[in-house]
């Protein structure tokens, strides 16, 4: 029977406006002293205990000194500029008990390289193995900080989102209503996309199970929820070392009472399930269908609902604004041809039907781009680190000439291989095509600029729509109250 190990991987970002400090964080998690120039003041926490090891992974067009932790994460308060600003992705994901330190370090390594550092990110990871209580579950955890700010081909900060504005069918950018060019902003990288952190989170499963595997252990992890895995049952809340030092003294926390009240519901469903599963009468149910009324004139209700807003307004200027707003909407509606409730209604469903199509397929030529500029770039990584490879002097003598090389050159040769292996893992076939992985980006870049168009003219209909259909649902509203209100009326005066 295969057992369920240990499974987390969460990912958090350090902020400013949470009063956060990147030189402060990573001081905490390596165990180190490190002083931070934006805030001028020192962190120690070289008395921390449990920390293993901790290595600064860089991308082949990362400056050298950034090895440095220190000069690093200072570069990169100095980069941040605003007080408020986004610093840098915190991971933290558990090790396994059933491998050894130095198996699950060679494991997160391997990982971080491929998956993290492949993409252009910097890597500041530790390992922490914290002392445990008598009896309890060693925990060992790995901590990656990686800056949210990407660096260029040149090794300096570039942005972390850019404008793509959004053109006429002439190539000039369009307009909204308040005279403000239409853009869309886009992220430089896909770092911080759902889908990326569900991609790494699979992909560390795969290999840790493969390693369970290689070593025969009945042991698995999922990254999927219960709900995805189809398990009935509430997942627990992470409690922490401070959580469970507290409640192995008897003291009981929110988090330790909130998980023995979920351990209790998950009983109680596991035994509701079973009853369920005995045999059941059917049941059916009987449903009334009623013909629809004629649905109300949409420029009789608008100029309901604009007659009982001058109604109420204070001067001329407002009634005249009414007015001008009511023709609008009225020519408006006449230009898409709609002149019922259900018209409105039904056209507002297919238009939103459209624009989510449309989102999706958009969504798609975007992943397909991003993966194309990543093939181009990890490509160009490719062709200039397989020479430094290629330069490796042959082992003869002592081999100390070799040594001294690969010593050099430590840095150059881990990515190259990072690299073969991530072109490996997205070529099956091992077809390097530069030149139609180009042609492919200026097309659907072309095709996603079109579309980006198409949905924010689709955007501007439904916000007006929306609008129209909110005050006509507001006045059908009023009416019926009326109506109820009227024959309640005729009733209490029948009676009497």
């Amino acid at each position: 029977m295969i057992k369920i190990a240990i499974f987390h991987f969460h990912v958090d970002q350090i902020k400013r406006s949470q009063g956060q400090s990147a030189v402060a964080s990573t001081a905490y998690r390596a165990g180190e002293k490190l002083h931070s120039e934006y805030y001028g003041e020192d962190s120690d926490y070289t008395r921390k205990g449990g920390v293993i090891c901790t290595k600064i992974l860089l991308p082949p067009h990362a400056p050298a000194e950034y090895a440095d932790r220190q000069t690093l994460w200072n570069a990169v308060e100095k980069a941040e500029q605003h007080p408020k600003a986004q610093l840098a992705y915190s991971f933290d994901f558990a090790l396994q008990n059933e491998f050894s330190m130095e198996e699950n370090i060679a494991l997160a390594r391997q990982f971080l390289l491929d998956e993290f550092v492949s993409r252009g990110m910097i890597v500041d990871f530790a390992v922490h193995q914290p002392d445990r209580e008598k009896d309890g579950i060693p925990n060992p955890h790995v901590h990656v900080m990686s800056p949210i700010r990407p660096l260029d081909e040149h090794g300096r900060w570039g942005a972390k989102q850019h404008r793509v504005y959004v053109l006429d069918e002439n190539g000039n950018r369009t307009r909204d209503e308040a005279g403000n060019y239409i853009f869309n902003a886009v992220p430089t990288t896909d770092w911080g996309e759902p889908e990326t952190l569900e991609h790494w989170r699979e992909i560390w499963c795969k290999l840790c199970n493969a390693k369970f595997e290689e070593k025969g252990l009945d042991v698995r992890i999922d990254h999927r929820s219960y709900e995805r895995q189809g398990i009935d049952q509430l997942p627990t809340v992470h409690e922490g070392p401070a959580v469970r030092q507290m409640e192995a003294k008897g003291i009981r926390t929110d988090k330790g009472d909130l998980n023995r009240w979920i351990r209790a519901t998950n009983s109680l469903l596991k035994k509701a399930k079973e009853r369920a599963a005995e045999p059941m009468g059917k049941i059916k149910d009987l449903i009334a269908k009623m013909q629809d009324p004629q649905s109300p004139n949409l420029a009789a209700l608008l100029g309901q609902y604009y007659s009982i807003r001058n109604a109420g307004a204070y001067s001329d200027k407002a009634k005249v604004g009414n007015l001008k707003r009511y023709s609008e909407d009225v020519n408006f509606l006449q230009s898409k041809g709609l002149f019922s409730v259900e018209q409105l209604h039904d056209y507002v469903s297919g238009l939103s039907g459209k624009l989510h199509n449309l989102n999706a397929a958009s969504r798609k030529k975007s992943d397909r781009m991003k993966e194309l500029k990543e093939l181009l770039r990890l490509a160009d990584d490719y062709a200039r680190l397989k020479p430094i490879v290629d330069g490796i002097p042959p082992k003869g003598g002592f081999g100390k000439k070799q040594e001294r090389y690969k010593e050099e050159h430590d840095s150059e040769i881990n990515q190259f291989y990072a690299v073969r292996r991530r072109l490996d893992s997205l070529l099956p076939d091992k077809r390097f095509t530069k030149k139609a992985w180009q042609s492919e980006l200026d097309r659907l870049t072309g095709e996603y600029a079109a579309m980006s168009k198409e949905a924010s003219a689709i955007n501007a209909d439904l916000k007006k729509l929306w609008k129209i259909q909110s005050n006509v649902d507001n006045t059908l509203h009023q009416q019926e109250q009326t109506q109820n209100l009227n024959k309640n009326q005729r009733r209490d005066h029948d009676e009497r």
